[in-house]
């Protein structure tokens, strides 16, 4: 059995897979496959009706706010936020790469003003005690990072508009919407497959005038078309992928929602976490405090780095895949999204400890 701690992309729940391989075949009852059907087809439009409201219901999203479907990852909004939000100068809080590369995307297009950084300590905490600056036209966050194993758990408050990049936490726990502006992510940790971005976002923060922006990167463009009151779409939405988190959410929902997936995922973090502080042979890299739920990074300990490769190909053996760290941490990195099971979990702990006794 193999068992699957990819980044991302990464384990999805088998049954959003299914509906979705079936829907290949036949959409809806349509005779036509999904990767056939116009985006058009009133079955395809109730679907992105109702993937959105599975947002809203999941998330509980006040009031004001509409989730878009967008291409381009969230590596696009790294410049479409400066761009539909910045006038002046915004706040960044860089915690990993992934942040960094925003940072320096906005830096492109105005002034930015870095509040705090981890990078002193190779990104393995999450700063505390910063000033976010009042004059700034938003202030952007990355609440989980892959790399590093490091996240922020709580939804901090903010006197300016917060912008939070959620590609790897989105649906992992509960979140305040109300206390961001803007949310965006890539789908492919915890809401889908690679190809769609979701962008959840507060209507009365676009403010730039409606025409001075490139068409597809301004938001009002896709806000004011994904109302249901034109329902229009200006133009072809990534429809696989889509369904898939269409599916996928339906899954989460019949789970417990949010809640459940959060309960689950804190027992496998603890699991693991655990496991990483008892066995003397690894020692996790990030700072307690700030350990991710998502993404659990260790490496081995002091007297034992020779045994590195060894591990790996002792867990490879036993059927786990993609726990090869990033390369700017090395050692190993189980991402434990949501679909990623207990049992998966369990066994790499098995793995750990029978390595441990073969090394003793």
């Amino acid at each position: 059995m193999k068992h699957n701690f990819n980044a991302g992309p990464v384990v999805l729940p088998k049954e959003a897979i299914e509906a979705t391989i079936n829907a290949i075949r036949d959409f809806a009852g349509t005779g036509i496959g999904l990767l056939e059907i116009s985006h058009r087809t009133p079955g395809w439009e109730k679907v992105m009706a109702e993937t959105e409201q599975l947002w809203k219901e999941l998330l509980n999203i006040p009031e004001g706010y509409r989730v878009l479907f967008l291409g381009g990852g969230a590596s696009t909004q790294f410049y479409n936020v400066p761009m539909n939000l910045m006038n002046t100068k915004a706040a960044y809080l860089v915690t990993g790469v992934w942040a960094k590369k925003a940072m320096q995307e906005a830096k492109k297009l105005g002034n930015v003003e870095i509040v705090a950084s981890s990078d002193d300590k190779n990104f393995n905490y999450v700063p505390k005690g910063y000033t976010i600056p009042t004059d700034a036209d938003y202030f952007h966050i990355t609440t989980n990072n892959t790399i590093y194993g490091t996240e922020i758990h709580v939804d901090m408050d903010s006197p300016v508009p917060l912008v939070a990049d959620m590609s790897s936490d989105i649906m992992s726990r509960p979140v305040d919407v109300s206390k961001y502006a803007l949310i965006y992510g890539g789908a492919q940790k915890n809401v889908g497959p690679a190809g769609v971005t979701f962008v959840i976002v507060r209507e009365d923060i676009l403010k730039k005038e409606k025409g001075s922006l490139p068409t597809m990167v301004d938001y009002r463009t896709h806000f004011d078309n994904a109302d249901p009151r034109n329902n229009s779409m200006f133009n072809t939405p990534p429809v696989l992928p889509i369904y898939t988190m269409y599916e996928t959410l339906k899954w989460v929902k019949a789970n417990g929602g949010v809640e459940g997936m959060y309960k689950k995922n804190v027992e496998k973090a603890a699991l693991l976490y655990n496991e990483i502080d008892r066995n003397p042979l690894f020692i996790g890299t990030a700072e307690k405090e700030d350990r991710s739920l998502m993404n659990v990074c260790f490496v081995m300990n002091k007297g034992h780095e020779e045994k590195e490769e060894a591990f790996m190909d002792f867990a490879k053996k036993a059927g786990m895949v993609g726990i090869k760290g990033h390369r700017s941490v090395g050692g190993f990195r189980a991402s434990i999204y949501n679909a990623c099971p207990l049992e998966s979990v369990q066994a790499l702990v098995a793995c750990m400890q029978e390595f441990e006794k073969m090394h003793a």
